[in-house]
Protein backbone atom coordinates (compact mmCIF):
# COMPACT_ATOMS: atom_id res chain seq x y z
CA UNK A 1 0.00 0.00 0.00
CA UNK A 2 2.81 2.42 0.85
CA UNK A 3 4.66 1.69 -2.36
CA UNK A 4 1.47 2.03 -4.43
CA UNK A 5 0.69 5.44 -2.88
CA UNK A 6 4.19 6.71 -3.64
CA UNK A 7 3.98 5.61 -7.24
CA UNK A 8 0.60 7.33 -7.64
CA UNK A 9 1.95 10.64 -6.15
CA UNK A 10 4.98 10.61 -8.44
CA UNK A 11 2.93 9.93 -11.54
CA UNK A 12 0.45 12.70 -10.61
CA UNK A 13 3.25 15.23 -10.00
CA UNK A 14 5.00 14.45 -13.26
CA UNK A 15 1.76 14.70 -15.27
CA UNK A 16 1.02 18.14 -13.74
CA UNK A 17 4.51 19.40 -14.54
CA UNK A 18 4.58 18.16 -18.14
CA UNK A 19 1.00 19.00 -19.23
CA UNK A 20 1.23 21.37 -22.38
CA UNK A 21 -0.69 24.67 -22.66
CA UNK A 22 -3.38 24.63 -25.39
CA UNK A 23 -2.50 26.50 -28.64
CA UNK A 24 -5.68 28.62 -28.65
CA UNK A 25 -5.05 29.94 -25.16
CA UNK A 26 -4.77 33.78 -24.84
CA UNK A 27 -1.04 34.67 -24.63
CA UNK A 28 -1.54 38.29 -23.52
CA UNK A 29 0.66 39.65 -20.79
CA UNK A 30 -2.34 39.91 -18.46
CA UNK A 31 -3.11 36.28 -18.79
CA UNK A 32 0.56 35.36 -18.43
CA UNK A 33 0.85 37.43 -15.30
CA UNK A 34 -2.35 35.94 -13.91
CA UNK A 35 -1.16 32.39 -14.69
CA UNK A 36 2.21 32.95 -13.03
CA UNK A 37 0.51 34.41 -9.99
CA UNK A 38 -1.81 31.42 -9.68
CA UNK A 39 1.13 28.99 -10.17
CA UNK A 40 3.09 30.82 -7.48
CA UNK A 41 0.19 30.61 -5.00
CA UNK A 42 -0.32 26.93 -5.91
CA UNK A 43 3.33 26.20 -5.11
CA UNK A 44 3.04 28.05 -1.82
CA UNK A 45 0.13 25.84 -0.85
CA UNK A 46 1.55 22.56 -2.13
CA UNK A 47 5.25 23.23 -1.80
CA UNK A 48 7.97 23.66 -4.39
CA UNK A 49 9.07 21.09 -6.92
CA UNK A 50 11.98 20.28 -4.63
CA UNK A 51 9.70 19.51 -1.70
CA UNK A 52 7.77 17.03 -3.86
CA UNK A 53 10.89 15.01 -4.58
CA UNK A 54 10.61 11.71 -2.68
CA UNK A 55 13.51 9.51 -1.57
CA UNK A 56 12.59 5.95 -2.49
CA UNK A 57 16.12 4.56 -2.22
CA UNK A 58 15.36 2.85 1.10
CA UNK A 59 12.45 0.80 -0.24
CA UNK A 60 14.80 -1.96 -1.36
CA UNK A 61 15.97 -2.45 2.25
CA UNK A 62 12.58 -3.53 3.58
CA UNK A 63 12.89 -6.92 5.31
CA UNK A 64 11.18 -9.79 3.46
CA UNK A 65 8.03 -11.28 4.94
CA UNK A 66 8.94 -14.26 7.09
CA UNK A 67 7.24 -17.61 6.43
CA UNK A 68 4.44 -18.50 8.83
CA UNK A 69 4.85 -21.76 10.78
CA UNK A 70 2.21 -24.42 10.24
CA UNK A 71 0.25 -25.85 13.18
CA UNK A 72 2.31 -29.05 12.89
CA UNK A 73 5.57 -27.11 13.07
CA UNK A 74 4.36 -25.16 16.11
CA UNK A 75 3.31 -28.40 17.78
CA UNK A 76 6.67 -30.05 17.19
CA UNK A 77 8.52 -26.95 18.37
CA UNK A 78 6.56 -27.04 21.64
CA UNK A 79 7.11 -30.77 22.12
CA UNK A 80 10.85 -30.55 21.40
CA UNK A 81 11.57 -27.55 23.64
CA UNK A 82 9.23 -27.88 26.63
CA UNK A 83 10.40 -29.37 29.91
CA UNK A 84 10.07 -28.99 33.67
CA UNK A 85 12.86 -30.65 35.64
CA UNK A 86 11.76 -31.51 39.18
CA UNK A 87 13.87 -32.26 42.22
CA UNK A 88 12.66 -34.97 44.56
CA UNK A 89 11.01 -32.41 46.82
CA UNK A 90 9.36 -30.64 43.90
CA UNK A 91 8.05 -33.99 42.65
CA UNK A 92 6.36 -34.57 46.02
CA UNK A 93 4.84 -31.10 46.03
CA UNK A 94 3.43 -31.15 42.52
CA UNK A 95 2.04 -34.68 42.91
CA UNK A 96 -0.37 -33.30 45.51
CA UNK A 97 -1.38 -30.36 43.31
CA UNK A 98 -3.87 -31.98 40.93
CA UNK A 99 -5.16 -28.63 39.67
CA UNK A 100 -1.69 -27.60 38.51
CA UNK A 101 -1.11 -30.99 36.89
CA UNK A 102 -4.42 -30.79 35.02
CA UNK A 103 -3.52 -27.32 33.72
CA UNK A 104 -0.04 -28.46 32.70
CA UNK A 105 -1.36 -31.53 30.90
CA UNK A 106 -4.01 -29.55 29.02
CA UNK A 107 -1.31 -27.43 27.35
CA UNK A 108 0.57 -30.37 25.82
CA UNK A 109 -0.31 -30.70 22.11
CA UNK A 110 -1.50 -34.26 21.34
CA UNK A 111 0.24 -34.35 17.93
CA UNK A 112 -2.32 -36.68 16.37
CA UNK A 113 -1.86 -37.59 12.71
CA UNK A 114 -4.44 -37.00 9.98
CA UNK A 115 -5.25 -39.72 7.45
CA UNK A 116 -3.89 -37.75 4.51
CA UNK A 117 -0.47 -37.48 6.18
CA UNK A 118 0.11 -41.22 5.78
CA UNK A 119 -0.72 -41.47 2.07
CA UNK A 120 -1.18 -45.25 2.26
CA UNK A 121 -4.39 -46.30 0.48
CA UNK A 122 -6.34 -48.90 2.46
CA UNK A 123 -4.47 -48.49 5.75
CA UNK A 124 -7.76 -47.97 7.62
CA UNK A 125 -8.40 -51.72 7.52
CA UNK A 126 -5.35 -52.21 9.76
CA UNK A 127 -6.22 -49.60 12.38
CA UNK A 128 -8.17 -50.50 15.50
CA UNK A 129 -9.26 -46.85 15.90
CA UNK A 130 -9.59 -44.58 12.90
CA UNK A 131 -8.22 -41.51 14.71
CA UNK A 132 -5.18 -43.21 16.30
CA UNK A 133 -2.55 -43.39 13.59
CA UNK A 134 1.24 -43.86 13.65
CA UNK A 135 3.39 -40.76 13.21
CA UNK A 136 5.03 -41.10 9.76
CA UNK A 137 8.56 -40.14 10.86
CA UNK A 138 8.85 -42.91 13.46
CA UNK A 139 6.45 -45.59 12.28
CA UNK A 140 7.61 -49.19 11.99
CA UNK A 141 7.66 -50.53 8.42
CA UNK A 142 7.62 -54.28 7.77
CA UNK A 143 10.45 -55.13 5.40
CA UNK A 144 10.24 -58.79 4.43
CA UNK A 145 9.79 -59.77 0.78
CA UNK A 146 6.08 -60.42 1.23
CA UNK A 147 5.67 -56.86 2.54
CA UNK A 148 6.92 -55.12 -0.59
CA UNK A 149 4.12 -52.56 -1.08
CA UNK A 150 2.98 -49.70 1.17
CA UNK A 151 -0.13 -51.42 2.56
CA UNK A 152 1.41 -54.81 3.28
CA UNK A 153 4.37 -53.12 5.02
CA UNK A 154 2.03 -51.01 7.16
CA UNK A 155 1.50 -51.65 10.87
CA UNK A 156 0.09 -49.22 13.42
CA UNK A 157 3.25 -48.96 15.52
CA UNK A 158 5.95 -46.40 16.34
CA UNK A 159 9.49 -46.52 17.64
CA UNK A 160 9.68 -44.65 20.96
CA UNK A 161 12.85 -43.13 22.35
CA UNK A 162 13.90 -44.11 25.84
CA UNK A 163 15.94 -42.61 28.65
CA UNK A 164 18.52 -40.10 27.44
CA UNK A 165 16.99 -40.11 23.98
CA UNK A 166 17.96 -43.74 23.32
CA UNK A 167 16.65 -44.53 19.83
CA UNK A 168 14.14 -47.36 19.39
CA UNK A 169 14.08 -48.33 23.05
CA UNK A 170 10.39 -49.24 22.78
CA UNK A 171 7.74 -49.91 20.17
CA UNK A 172 4.28 -48.56 21.02
CA UNK A 173 1.51 -50.28 19.10
CA UNK A 174 -2.20 -51.03 19.14
CA UNK A 175 -3.69 -54.29 20.37
CA UNK A 176 -3.51 -56.78 17.47
CA UNK A 177 -6.63 -57.38 15.38
CA UNK A 178 -7.64 -60.60 13.62
CA UNK A 179 -6.16 -59.34 10.35
CA UNK A 180 -2.97 -57.92 11.90
CA UNK A 181 -1.79 -60.77 14.16
CA UNK A 182 0.63 -62.10 11.56
CA UNK A 183 1.97 -58.57 10.99
CA UNK A 184 2.50 -58.27 14.73
CA UNK A 185 4.73 -61.35 14.84
CA UNK A 186 6.54 -60.17 11.71
CA UNK A 187 7.38 -56.98 13.61
CA UNK A 188 8.52 -58.85 16.73
CA UNK A 189 10.82 -60.99 14.60
CA UNK A 190 12.09 -58.19 12.37
CA UNK A 191 13.00 -55.97 15.33
CA UNK A 192 14.32 -58.85 17.48
CA UNK A 193 12.09 -57.82 20.37
CA UNK A 194 12.92 -59.67 23.61
CA UNK A 195 9.73 -58.68 25.47
CA UNK A 196 6.08 -57.85 24.88
CA UNK A 197 4.13 -55.88 27.50
CA UNK A 198 0.35 -56.11 27.15
CA UNK A 199 -1.67 -53.71 29.33
CA UNK A 200 -5.31 -54.41 28.51
CA UNK A 201 -8.02 -56.99 28.84
CA UNK A 202 -9.22 -58.71 25.70
CA UNK A 203 -12.63 -57.10 26.07
CA UNK A 204 -13.86 -54.06 28.01
CA UNK A 205 -17.39 -53.41 26.70
CA UNK A 206 -15.88 -53.70 23.21
CA UNK A 207 -13.01 -55.76 21.88
CA UNK A 208 -9.67 -54.28 22.94
CA UNK A 209 -7.32 -56.95 21.65
CA UNK A 210 -7.45 -60.45 20.17
CA UNK A 211 -5.53 -63.44 21.50
CA UNK A 212 -2.35 -63.46 19.46
CA UNK A 213 -0.48 -66.19 21.32
CA UNK A 214 -1.27 -69.92 21.46
CA UNK A 215 -2.48 -72.02 24.33
CA UNK A 216 0.56 -74.23 23.78
CA UNK A 217 1.78 -74.07 20.20
CA UNK A 218 0.54 -72.54 16.94
CA UNK A 219 1.64 -70.91 13.68
CA UNK A 220 1.15 -67.25 12.81
CA UNK A 221 2.09 -66.59 9.23
CA UNK A 222 5.60 -67.92 8.74
CA UNK A 223 6.32 -68.15 12.47
CA UNK A 224 5.72 -70.87 15.00
CA UNK A 225 5.08 -69.70 18.55
CA UNK A 226 5.48 -72.06 21.50
CA UNK A 227 4.49 -71.36 25.13
CA UNK A 228 7.16 -72.89 27.36
CA UNK A 229 5.97 -71.69 30.77
CA UNK A 230 3.24 -69.54 32.35
CA UNK A 231 3.37 -67.76 35.72
CA UNK A 232 0.33 -65.95 37.13
CA UNK A 233 -0.06 -63.73 40.17
CA UNK A 234 -2.03 -60.61 41.16
CA UNK A 235 -3.37 -59.64 37.74
CA UNK A 236 -0.09 -60.36 35.94
CA UNK A 237 0.60 -63.35 33.70
CA UNK A 238 4.14 -63.97 32.42
CA UNK A 239 4.70 -66.33 29.49
CA UNK A 240 8.04 -67.57 28.28
CA UNK A 241 7.69 -67.98 24.54
CA UNK A 242 9.81 -69.39 21.74
CA UNK A 243 9.35 -67.84 18.31
CA UNK A 244 10.67 -70.02 15.50
CA UNK A 245 11.33 -69.45 11.83
CA UNK A 246 13.16 -71.91 9.61
CA UNK A 247 16.05 -73.20 11.73
CA UNK A 248 16.18 -70.22 14.09
CA UNK A 249 14.48 -69.88 17.48
CA UNK A 250 14.30 -66.81 19.70
CA UNK A 251 13.05 -66.37 23.26
CA UNK A 252 10.38 -63.75 23.93
CA UNK A 253 8.89 -62.97 27.31
CA UNK A 254 5.23 -61.88 27.32
CA UNK A 255 3.86 -59.81 30.23
CA UNK A 256 0.09 -59.52 30.42
CA UNK A 257 -1.02 -56.89 32.95
CA UNK A 258 -4.82 -57.20 32.91
CA UNK A 259 -5.87 -55.21 35.98
CA UNK A 260 -5.76 -51.74 34.42
CA UNK A 261 -9.12 -50.42 33.09
CA UNK A 262 -9.24 -48.48 29.83
CA UNK A 263 -8.96 -44.65 30.21
CA UNK A 264 -8.47 -45.13 33.96
CA UNK A 265 -5.68 -45.96 36.38
CA UNK A 266 -4.83 -49.04 38.50
CA UNK A 267 -5.95 -49.22 42.10
CA UNK A 268 -2.37 -48.75 43.29
CA UNK A 269 0.79 -47.34 41.78
CA UNK A 270 2.81 -50.21 43.26
CA UNK A 271 1.46 -52.73 40.74
CA UNK A 272 2.61 -50.66 37.76
CA UNK A 273 5.94 -49.93 39.40
CA UNK A 274 6.55 -53.64 40.00
CA UNK A 275 5.83 -54.38 36.35
CA UNK A 276 8.06 -51.57 35.05
CA UNK A 277 11.04 -52.63 37.15
CA UNK A 278 10.57 -56.31 36.36
CA UNK A 279 10.59 -55.57 32.64
CA UNK A 280 13.62 -53.30 32.97
CA UNK A 281 15.59 -56.04 34.75
CA UNK A 282 14.63 -58.55 32.04
CA UNK A 283 15.64 -56.03 29.39
CA UNK A 284 19.11 -55.78 30.87
CA UNK A 285 19.38 -59.55 31.02
CA UNK A 286 18.37 -59.83 27.36
CA UNK A 287 21.48 -57.93 26.35
CA UNK A 288 21.87 -56.21 23.02
CA UNK A 289 18.51 -57.05 21.46
CA UNK A 290 15.74 -54.90 20.00
CA UNK A 291 12.98 -52.69 21.42
CA UNK A 292 10.47 -53.69 24.07
CA UNK A 293 7.00 -53.91 22.50
CA UNK A 294 4.32 -52.21 24.60
CA UNK A 295 0.63 -52.18 23.75
CA UNK A 296 -2.76 -51.61 25.30
CA UNK A 297 -5.75 -51.22 23.00
CA UNK A 298 -5.00 -47.99 21.14
CA UNK A 299 -1.32 -48.03 22.07
CA UNK A 300 -1.16 -44.53 23.58
CA UNK A 301 -2.79 -44.25 27.04
CA UNK A 302 -1.73 -47.11 29.28
CA UNK A 303 1.17 -47.75 26.92
CA UNK A 304 2.34 -44.17 27.45
CA UNK A 305 2.09 -44.51 31.23
CA UNK A 306 4.27 -47.62 31.19
CA UNK A 307 6.97 -46.12 28.96
CA UNK A 308 7.01 -42.78 30.82
CA UNK A 309 7.28 -44.55 34.19
CA UNK A 310 10.20 -46.61 32.94
CA UNK A 311 12.06 -43.53 31.65
CA UNK A 312 11.23 -41.53 34.79
CA UNK A 313 12.55 -44.22 37.12
CA UNK A 314 15.87 -44.25 35.28
CA UNK A 315 16.07 -40.44 35.48
CA UNK A 316 15.46 -40.37 39.22
CA UNK A 317 17.93 -43.18 39.83
CA UNK A 318 20.71 -41.53 37.82
CA UNK A 319 20.17 -37.81 38.51
CA UNK A 320 17.89 -37.47 41.57
CA UNK A 321 15.63 -35.41 39.28
CA UNK A 322 12.86 -36.11 36.81
CA UNK A 323 11.36 -34.23 33.86
CA UNK A 324 7.89 -35.76 33.51
CA UNK A 325 6.60 -33.00 31.24
CA UNK A 326 9.62 -33.42 28.97
CA UNK A 327 9.17 -37.20 28.91
CA UNK A 328 5.55 -36.91 27.77
CA UNK A 329 6.49 -34.33 25.13
CA UNK A 330 9.23 -36.60 23.82
CA UNK A 331 6.82 -39.54 23.60
CA UNK A 332 4.18 -37.47 21.78
CA UNK A 333 6.79 -36.40 19.26
CA UNK A 334 7.23 -40.10 18.45
CA UNK A 335 3.56 -41.17 18.69
CA UNK A 336 0.60 -38.83 19.02
CA UNK A 337 -1.57 -38.88 22.13
CA UNK A 338 0.78 -40.77 24.46
CA UNK A 339 -0.81 -40.44 27.93
CA UNK A 340 -4.49 -39.95 27.12
CA UNK A 341 -6.01 -38.30 30.19
CA UNK A 342 -5.10 -35.92 32.98
CA UNK A 343 -5.88 -38.74 35.42
CA UNK A 344 -3.17 -40.85 33.80
CA UNK A 345 -0.79 -37.88 33.92
CA UNK A 346 -1.48 -37.48 37.66
CA UNK A 347 -1.07 -41.23 38.17
CA UNK A 348 2.30 -41.09 36.43
CA UNK A 349 3.44 -38.49 38.97
CA UNK A 350 2.14 -40.62 41.84
CA UNK A 351 3.98 -43.70 40.56
CA UNK A 352 7.28 -41.88 40.21
CA UNK A 353 6.79 -40.26 43.59
CA UNK A 354 6.37 -43.74 45.06
CA UNK A 355 9.57 -44.85 43.34
CA UNK A 356 11.40 -41.85 44.79
CA UNK A 357 10.06 -42.67 48.23
CA UNK A 358 11.26 -46.28 47.98
CA UNK A 359 14.73 -45.10 47.03
CA UNK A 360 14.81 -42.64 49.92
CA UNK A 361 13.97 -45.34 52.43
CA UNK A 362 16.55 -47.77 51.06
CA UNK A 363 19.39 -45.61 49.71
CA UNK A 364 21.90 -48.46 49.65
CA UNK A 365 19.63 -50.91 47.89
CA UNK A 366 18.92 -51.34 44.20
CA UNK A 367 15.62 -49.95 42.90
CA UNK A 368 14.39 -53.45 42.17
CA UNK A 369 14.89 -54.65 45.76
CA UNK A 370 13.17 -51.50 47.00
CA UNK A 371 9.92 -52.39 45.28
CA UNK A 372 9.89 -56.16 45.58
CA UNK A 373 10.86 -56.64 41.94
CA UNK A 374 11.64 -60.14 40.81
Amino acid sequence: MVQSGLVFSLIHTMSCQNRPVKDNMDSSSGFSSSFKSKQSRLQERRGSNVSLTLDVSSLGNVEPIKSVSTPRELTLQYLKTTSSVLSREQLKEITNNTQKLEAEFSKIPPNFIETNELNIPGHASKNRYKTILPNPQTRVCLKSEKHSDDLSSYINANYIRGYGGEEKAYIATQGPMVNTVNDFWEMVWQEDCPMIVMITKLKEKNEKCVVYWPEKQSSFGRFEVVVNEVKECDGLAIRDLSVKHAEESRSVKHYWFSSWPDHQTPDTAQSLLDLVLEVEESRKTAGNRGPVVVHCSAGIGRTGCFVATSIGCQQIKDTDKVDILGIVCQMRTDRGGMIQTSEQYEFLHSTLCLYESNLSRMPNSSPASGVNSA
